[in-house]
């Protein structure tokens, strides 16, 4: 059964792509937008501090890897979160957004010494990868005190979920130092007793496609690797420990689910100490906070059929649904359609292919789906993108990024748009590409 917070959501949406085309944000001057639901993002962070509201100090970080969006980031800043980097990138988004330095975790397999150095100064949490980074750590510092928490990441080495390339806590992940390989918890316990600026333990199992059980067995192993670390140096050395993200996102229908409070339950149960207080507790949550709440629109340009099947040809396709188009049954999208002015359509159903216009036969984003008979002019939306759609674009075909916008509802039923980014035009592809540099390649023949 579809939530009441959920059902509030679905019909937001619909007011939503109906205002959009109203004002001209999608149509055939603009066949391709993203939308954001502002009163769901900030629904879901409430949602997240309530989970975990108790005697525990919590930091609660958003993966900016989700959505790198500078305003979607303040207004994430603005409602009490903090931000995981994992590239300078991202750390210059953040601080951007204004994220002050002690609300930041710079996560990263591959730090340089320079995006080291920057976080030592200013005071940045770090999670460092491996050994050889922890000896570099110990150089740059050269007998000083770092300014921010650092911690090390481990590898509980637990296993897979449904999702191999999501799974970060499998026997051979290039995460985090490998616990179950020889030697390696009496490695990172002899680098706690060295080093009396290592205070926290970073542990995360994985995102989709990881069951709730599977991730608290990953932290229960972080949290026991402390408690033996604490207890060997006679003191608590560990004062911190990083758990992580991962709570996996119902892309099947409406609801959300599993919750932040069954996440938290779930950890309750196989770890109950981690709450007494004993550590400050650091999550970065990412997908689940914004997934329910984007959604992409896009014009039906043409429809036709091929051995039988129907296929509505869209301007949405892999260049901002890559995971869907390249891995769909890992990643499959709820579809919905609609009229030229943006109301739902009702009637009679076919079975039809969602095609984007990418110049490969593989770009759908949804295959044989049931839904009402779609003609040319029609609106399909791709529900629960708000995280990685938006930001993570594929530039196959040198496509445009599309404009994305932010939305809210009044008590009026009447929606607001605020602009999130402007659509990449042609010109600005082009000169992406190299435009300054156009006759480089033939000056170097000449000369």
């Amino acid at each position: 059964m579809t939530s009441g917070s959920a059902h509030q959501r679905g019909s937001a949406r619909e007011t939503a792509l109906v205002r959009a085309v109203e004002d001209g944000l999608l149509g055939p001057g603009a066949p391709l937008v993203g939308l954001i639901d502002v009163d769901a993002v900030l629904a879901a962070v409430d949602a997240l501090h309530e989970a975990f509201d108790g005697p525990a100090t919590v930091h609660h970080t958003f993966a900016a890897k989700a959505c790198g969006l500078v305003p979607v980031l303040r207004l994430l800043a603005d409602a009490g979160m903090g931000c995981e980097v994992a590239s300078p990138g991202e750390l210059e988004q953040a601080l951007a957004a204004g994220f002050p330095y002690d609300r930041l975790v710079f996560d990263s397999p591959a730090k340089t010494v320079e995006e080291l150095e920057t976080a030592l100064a200013h005071g940045i949490a770090i999670n460092l990868d491996n050994f050889q980074e922890l000896a570099r750590v110990d150089r740059l510092l050269a007998g000083r005190e770092p300014v921010g928490p650092i911690g090390l990441r481990v590898n509980p080495q637990v296993g897979a979920g449904a999702i191999g390339a999501m799974s970060t806590a499998t026997a051979t992940s290039k995460f985090g130092v490998a616990l179950r390989d020889p030697g390696a918890v009496d490695a990172v316990i002899d680098a706690f007793a060295r080093r009396p600026w290592l205070n926290r333990l970073h542990a995360h199992v994985g995102s989709q496609g990881c069951p709730l059980p599977l991730i608290a067995q990953g932290i229960r192993a972080a949290y026991e690797l402390a408690e033996r670390i604490n207890t060997q140096l006679g003191h608590a050395r560990i004062t911190g420990l990083d758990i992580g993200g991962g709570l996996p996102v119902n892309f099947a229908d409406e609801d959300d689910r599993p919750t932040y409070a069954d996440y938290v339950a779930e950890l309750r149960g196989a770890v109950p100490g981690l709450f007494d207080g004993r550590y400050t507790l650091v999550t970065e949550f990412g997908r689940s906070l914004l997934a329910k709440s984007g959604t992409i629109g896009t014009v039906v340009e043409y429809t036709k059929s091929a051995g039988g099947r129907q296929i509505a040809v869209t301007h949405a396709g892999a260049q901002v649904a890559a995971r869907t188009v390249f891995m769909p049954e890992s990643w499959p999208l709820r579809v919905g359609v609609f009229d030229a002015a943006g109301r739902p359509k009702q009637g009679p159903t076919e079975i039809v292919d969602v095609a984007g216009p990418c110049c490969f036969a593989g770009d759908l984003t949804a295959a044989a789906r049931e839904l009402p008979v779609i003609e040319p002019g029609d609106v399909v939306a791709l529900y629960d993108t708000g995280a990685y759609y938006f930001s993570s674009h594929f530039s196959y075909n040198s496509l445009p990024r599309p404009a994305v916008y932010g939305y809210r509802t009044g008590t009026d039923g009447q929606v607001r748009f605020a602009l999130v980014r402007e659509a990449q035009s042609v010109r600005e592809v082009v000169e992406e590409s190299g435009l300054a540099h156009a006759d480089a390649l033939v000056g170097l023949g000449r000369d």
